[in-house]
């Protein structure tokens, strides 16, 4: 094992891919020579002093054209790596990514491939602003035909990545900005993937599960310490992939526990939490012994002022909040 940040295990996933298959290429907007070659975050950095430009291809600023070309691409036997910069630009894509990619499979009979990585940065917590820091993978997750990861330590980034790259469907990689290089940790020297759709517990409890998704986990591991100071046992449970989602993996952890919490950072309305209340509501009923709390940000537009952005988001007091709904402690 060596100890790596989530930025630099994405990069490496991306090194060895491309090492491994010539028909894998990355595209995006300043991934090839733009803020010193690798882009805004650096992830892709040295892929176009290795395999040159016709590989690692700097694209005009138009997310409508990166996706387009993607598709394009796959459908022609390469295997795209299309970096949308900024999640919150998955809004722009929309058309594209919904009514082509995630349907060209069903529209030509199952007979072709579309294999497509479109990677975007999401979240929030570096005061980014309204416009580059939300969280949209309650979107993506309803559409037929994509797979959505969110990732939550340098391990399963890499893993995940590289068998994104392999999967022959369009799949949505999502990398949460602030684990860049704050969030570092072991991964295999060898070679190694992860599949999708299955979930991971982080840590082992047996009073109540905590379902964490993205940098929602970090949040959900911090408060479970915290509980257990207070005589709780909390398992944390990360899904990996929102779609398909282990729900099996989320179904045995909660009958154990017989309580849940589900952290996500977008808005409590109408986020993917909800789809994971609704299934232990169907069928997890007879087992709970409280009912299922979510935490999320609030129902604003994410604050531009940094003091006030950590006022919107999730915390570990909001988890132990909602936690001593459930569970009194």
């Amino acid at each position: 094992m060596k100890e790596i940040t989530y930025l630099e295990a994405i990069n490496e996933a991306l090194f060895e891919e491309m090492e491994k298959d010539e028909r894998v290429f990355v595209m995006g907007e300043d991934v090839a020579v733009g803020y010193g070659g690798g882009g805004v975050f650096g992830v892709t950095r040295g892929l176009a002093d290795r395999f040159g430009k016709n590989r690692v291809i700097d694209t005009p600023l138009s997310e409508v054209a990166i996706c387009g070309a993607a598709i394009g691409a796959a459908l022609v036997g390469l295997r795209p790596v299309a970096e949308i910069m900024f999640a919150d630009f998955l809004s722009i894509i929309m058309d594209q990514l919904v009514n082509n990619a995630a349907k060209m499979r069903w529209t030509l009979n199952g007979e072709w491939d579309v294999p497509i990585v479109y990677r975007a940065a999401y979240g929030a917590g570096i005061g980014a602003g309204f416009h580059h820091s939300q969280s949209f993978e309650a979107w993506v997750a309803g559409i037929p035909g994509l797979k959505v990861v969110m990732p939550s330590d340098p391990r399963d980034a890499k893993g995940l990545l590289k068998t994104a790259i392999r999967d022959n469907d369009p799949v949505i990689f999502l990398e949460h900005k602030l684990l860049y290089k704050r969030a570092s940790g072991p991964v295999p020297k060898e070679e190694y993937t992860i599949p999708l759709g299955k979930g991971e517990i982080k840590r082992s409890g047996s009073d109540l599960t905590i379902i964490g998704t993205g940098a929602m986990v970090r949040l959900a591991l911090d408060a479970a310490e915290e509980l257990e100071k207070k005589g709780v046992s909390a398992e944390v449970l990360d899904p990996r992939t929102i779609l398909p989602l282990d729900t099996e993996l989320i179904l045995e952890s909660v009958k154990k526990t017989g309580r849940a919490v589900i952290v996500q950072e977008s808005p409590v309305f109408g986020g993917f939490g909800g789809e994971i209340a609704a299934m232990l509501a169907d069928r997890a009923i007879d087992y709970l012994d409280g009912p299922v709390k979510r935490v999320g940000s609030l129902f604003t537009p994410i604050p531009n002022w940094i003091e006030m952005e950590k006022f919107y988001l999730p915390s570990v007091e909001k988890i132990l909040d909602a936690a001593g709904e459930v569970i009194r402690y």
